[in-house]
């Protein structure tokens, strides 16, 4: 009397388990599929084109950004205006060509890249700034700086402090925001003293092989002169190279911002009296991390992020590695 109900259970159980393993086998079928789908997106572009590449400032930060990217699974494309804006803006297309997700930018002029940034932002493009910023900033995502004013500012206090007057050489870049603004703080420091006076004012697109021939040619205007105030320390490396071919490095003070392991070297041999220290890989790693919170569309607290700077003389050198960027 027991069979029929024995064998009744057993075909149950049997027909139960073939169901689960059915479903299991969906359900399992439907995660794989999901997963399928998920790992086989495309791998975000980003585009990056600095300034120059002639600067080891923005090789760093590039490196920064790609460690980011490549831990993603990502792609970064980096490009080299060489100082060109002309070039600068025919990246910017290219890389928009290339249906990047986002951009990187260290603008080579302050003011004229509005019709560039602006395209970017009609195409959703979120454009990230880098070390100096653009006068049309309502189409930019995010920026980070340094606080170059400030730089300008601590270099001129450091002089001052050093010297009761001076004769000063500036080597400026003018159409980039923190060129301008790095002299502007020192000039503003030192303007309501007429111990301070600017003898020379140098155009040289702070570059080295542009500042030396420079500041040669100056040198042999035969004027006297105490300080060379440099807005970044290729532009110094340059000036040095001009004083020490003609014996003239003893004796005086170039001043600069950047905090490049060959400044601090030269700073820590008293043979230049101060840099002012950046940070390309905060810069860098900060960039990189904006970007990956724009692509999980988080809320960004501070769009324009001013990073505080520090000067370097050989008071405090030591607390600085000379074997690489801070």
């Amino acid at each position: 009397m027991d069979k029929p109900k024995s064998f009744a259970y057993i075909i149950f159980c049997f027909t139960f388990c073939l169901a689960f393993a059915v479903g299991s086998n969906y359900f399992i079928n439907t995660i794989t599929q999901a997963n399928m789908i998920y790992n086989s997106r495309e791998p975000h572009k980003i585009g990056a084109t600095y300034m120059t590449y002639n600067n080891t400032f923005y090789s760093v930060v590039n490196e920064e950004i790609s460690k980011v990217v490549k831990e993603h699974g990502d792609q970064l494309i980096t490009l080299d205006p060489a100082m060109s804006l002309k070039k600068q803006k025919e990246q910017i297309q290219y890389l928009m060509d290339q249906q990047v997700d986002a951009l990187v930018i260290t603008p080579v002029d302050y003011e004229c890249l509005k019709d560039s940034l602006k395209l970017a932002y009609k195409k959703h493009i979120p454009v990230i700034i880098v070390d100096t910023e653009v006068k049309d900033n309502k189409y930019v995502t995010y920026s980070i700086v340094s606080d170059n004013y400030d730089a300008g500012v601590q270099c001129a206090k450091d002089m001052m402090n050093k010297l009761d007057y001076a004769n000063i050489v500036l080597l400026q870049h003018s159409t980039t925001r923190s060129g301008y603004l790095r002299i502007k703080g020192f000039e503003d420091t030192i303007q309501s003293n007429p111990n301070y006076k600017v003898v020379k004012r140098i155009e040289c697109e702070g570059q080295l092989e542009v500042a030396m021939p420079k500041m040669e040619s100056f040198i042999q205007e035969g004027k006297d002169f105490d300080v060379v105030m440099c807005l970044n320390d290729p532009s110094a490396m340059g000036a040095m190279a001009a004083l020490s071919a003609n014996n003239m490095l003893d004796g005086k003070f170039v001043y600069s911002i950047d905090g490049t392991p060959e400044a601090k070297e030269m700073v820590a041999e008293g043979k230049m009296a101060a840099t002012v220290a950046q940070s390309p890989k905060t810069f860098g790693k900060k960039a990189g991390e904006i970007i990956y919170k724009l692509f999980s569309q988080e809320t960004i607290q501070n769009k324009n992020e001013v990073s505080p700077v520090q000067i370097i003389t050989k008071d405090n050198v030591q607390d600085y590695s000379t074997e690489g960027w801070q």
